[in-house]
């Protein structure tokens, strides 16, 4: 039986396309920026400028053992050792999430086992409709995908007095109000947002 105290080591779990060529890029990738390794490392720690063949990828992220959890249940002294590698996009990361935050990205939203999945972007949101009467709860933004961002925008039209309030991965926050004219930020709009902005300001690659 093997002692995993000291070897410490990278796992990248695909379900839909099975690429050994982008498999052996990614590992090799995060062994040479040490994703995850040393004192301190984050729930998420990312390496950008990375790139593989046709695939639109730019980054390689790695999650840690709390995070991913592979071997939970199975072999502790493993997992503990055993940091989650996968191609992502740099859009999808702040860099200072949560250990809470980041085991709901890994679980629900980025889907990193799926190689062929679209970018999920880092978005925050809060929003009030006074038409459909829908709404977040609380002054802060909560986690949400550009799916829902979009929907929200359309609704606005014709609800006086609604907002949509979003963050991206950079911080950035932008406020869309409807009021007979479009508002962002308090500046007047000529049109509604389109979903070539918001991909854009999202950092969709």
């Amino acid at each position: 039986m093997g002692d995993h105290r000291q070897a410490r080591g990278y796992r990248m779990n695909s379900l839909d396309v099975h690429d050994e060529g982008l498999t052996r890029a990614v590992l090799e990738f995060a062994r040479q920026q040490r994703l995850g390794r040393g004192p301190g490392s984050r729930p998420f720690t990312i390496a950008a400028d990375f790139s593989y063949g046709t695939y639109r990828f730019d980054a390689v992220a790695a999650a840690a053992p709390s995070v991913h959890g592979y071997h939970d249940g199975r072999n502790e002294a493993l997992n503990e050792v055993v940091s989650a590698v996968f191609p992502a996009y740099q859009c999808e990361f702040r860099g200072d999430e949560s250990p809470e935050e980041a085991l709901l990205r890994f679980k629900r939203m980025l889907r990193p086992t799926i190689i062929s999945r679209p970018p999920a972007p880092y978005l925050r949101m809060r929003y009030e409709n006074t038409r459909t009467d829908g709404g977040s709860v609380g002054p802060s933004h909560g986690f949400t995908t550009h799916d829902v961002l979009l929907r929200e925008l359309r609704l606005l039209e014709g609800a006086p007095g609604s907002f949509v309030e979003f963050e991206n991965a950079s911080g950035q926050v932008w406020k869309v109000e409807w009021n007979g004219s479009w508002l962002v930020n308090g500046a007047v709009q000529d049109a509604p947002p389109s979903e070539t902005w918001v991909t854009s300001v999202l950092g969709w690659p």
